[in-house]
């Protein structure tokens, strides 16, 4: 089997052992630090993958992105300040327990229900991603341009709160992805006559200016942010309000279950991402409970559904990205940017070409959930506290300085720098007129592969555009873009007649 493949090479030296366990631990770290995602730790860690072999590399990603989904609940449950947005979720039932002192319930339970969710999703993708792949080996290029055109549709229209603004940041990422020589003529392409830009944009200093930068500049423009202080409150003596027992646990089950079953769906749909899944669970669990008075006054059942929605999103959202090449969420575009790093072509053909690498990886992962859950079950509390007493003004200048380190060290180009701190601005703005810098992201790693798969399109039949007409396939996957479109704008509609109406009752 596959997974048995994975064991053996992800044991087959230390340095693969040593990265599934530190990089739990990073993870857990960055998401419990509210302000710095897992996305900017990734971005700021990726140029250490330079020096490492790959799967080392690979694992030291992915187990940062699994373990930070679940860091990120840490400061939501006890100092009401989400270290990631998805955590807003479980903020609304987390807080109101930490506040009767029950906060040790209410992590245990976050921990059991993420490391429940995040196994099944991690098992879906062990054993459902190799099949789909096998389908999706017979695709050609007329069909993988569909297949990106659709996942840009869907990610711009999908993420945000403007479908305009989501277009307006992938059409932008896909320009900064074109730029350089073309492939095939050798003509430069918006280089403005700068020789450092022949070769593209490179990777590092658009990730670490939009995803770190950015938010450095934020919060040095927010100087709330930098006197935060959090403090924990009391803890309760009674041993019931800080574990979880068998009866509560069998309460929650169905929940758990039924938030997991969401957050796999949702995970595999590209662009979407945990803070949907977790919310629309968080909802879901809600409606059907039967216990509606005690929700917003510290629910275990809320912070169940949650977690195990978020979770259950990390597994499945590598689906998308290893059987189509398609990105499901920022953290597997990152992970997707340290495969092309290395050497790695992402598409359906992986599991053939790097099939004890994929496999390792998929091992690291069921490793890091099991980490993550000993870790967070007994230790969730030392890390609150360890988070309590670093302050944000120590924070940001080491990440500043980090910054422009990693990214001289690369290349050793100075234009690097610049390009970097030009990002950094460009993130900054986006953030404050919210465009979407995950779409753009996306757009920029998938830019290269989707104009390829266009202009090979195009040369494979004198129809010209007229061979998409011909692949049934490609069509669906048009049309599924197009429906994409259709349903943000209408349900946009339905938004603001609703708050029309409720306007009109007020006066």
């Amino acid at each position: 089997m596959g997974i048995i493949d994975g064991f053996l090479a992800l044991f087959s030296s230390w340095q693969p052992i040593f990265f599934a366990f530190f990089g739990t631990l990073v993870g857990l770290i960055a998401g419990a630090l509210p302000g710095l995602s897992s996305s900017a730790t990734i971005a700021l860690l990726i140029p250490v993958t330079f020096y490492m072999d790959t799967l080392p590399a690979l694992v030291f990603i992915y187990t940062i992105s699994k373990a930070a989904d679940f860091g990120g609940s840490i400061p939501a449950i006890l100092f009401n300040t989400p270290g990631t947005p998805q955590a807003a979720a479980t903020q609304q039932e987390g807080y109101p327990l930490t506040q009767q002192g029950k906060q040790g319930k209410a992590l245990r339970m976050a921990v059991i229900a993420s490391a429940q969710g995040d196994m099944i999703s991690e098992l879906l993708l062990i054993f459902g991603a190799a099949y789909i792949a096998v389908y999706a080996s017979h695709m050609g290029p007329a069909e993988y341009t569909a297949v990106y055109f659709c996942a840009f549709i869907i990610i711009s229209s999908l993420i945000g709160g403007s479908v305009v603004k989501g277009l307006l940041s992938t059409l932008l990422g896909i320009l900064v992805a074109l730029i350089g020589f073309d492939s095939i003529t050798a003509e430069e392409r918006f280089t403005f006559g700068i020789p450092y830009l022949l070769e593209g944009v490179a990777l590092v200093p658009v990730l670490l200016g939009l995803f770190v930068m950015s938010e450095v500049f934020a919060k040095v423009a927010d100087r709330k942010a930098l006197r935060g202080d959090n403090k924990i409150a009391p803890k309760s003596d009674n041993p019931e309000d800080n574990r979880v027992t068998w009866a509560e646990y069998k309460r929650v089950l169905p929940v758990i279950y039924r938030s997991t079953a969401f957050g796999a769906l949702i995970g595999m749909l590209p662009g979407i991402g945990a803070s949907v899944a977790s919310f629309v669970s968080y909802a879901e669990a809600k409606r059907v409970s039967k216990q509606k008075d005690t929700w917003g006054k510290g629910e275990i059942e809320g912070i169940a559904a949650a977690e195990a929605a978020n979770n259950a999103t990390s597994g499945a959202n590598l689906i998308p990205l290893l059987t189509l090449g398609i990105p499901g969420s920022t953290s597997a575009a990152l992970l997707a940017g340290v495969m092309l790093i290395h050497g790695i072509t992402i598409g359906p053909t992986v599991f053939v070409t790097s099939h004890d690498m994929i496999y390792g990886l998929f091992a690291s992962g069921l490793l890091c959930i099991f980490t993550y859950l000993v870790i967070g079950y007994w230790g969730s509390g030392l890390v609150g506290r360890m988070i309590a007493v670093v302050p944000a003004q120590m924070i940001y200048p080491f990440i500043f300085i980090t910054c422009f380190v990693a990214t001289y060290a690369v290349r050793n180009a100075l234009f690097d720098l610049i390009l970097m701190t030009f990002f950094g601005v460009v993130g900054l703005l986006m953030k404050k007129f919210k465009f979407s810098i995950p779409a753009f992201i996306i757009a920029f790693i998938l830019g290269d592969g989707a104009e390829r798969s266009l202009r090979q399109a195009m040369m494979l039949d004198d129809s010209g555009a007229l061979i998409f007409l011909q692949r049934p396939l490609a069509l669906f996957f048009f049309a599924l873009g197009f429906l994409a479109i259709y349903y943000r704008l209408s349900q946009m509609r339905r938004g603001k007649m609703t708050n029309q109406a409720k306007g009109g009752d007020l006066h």
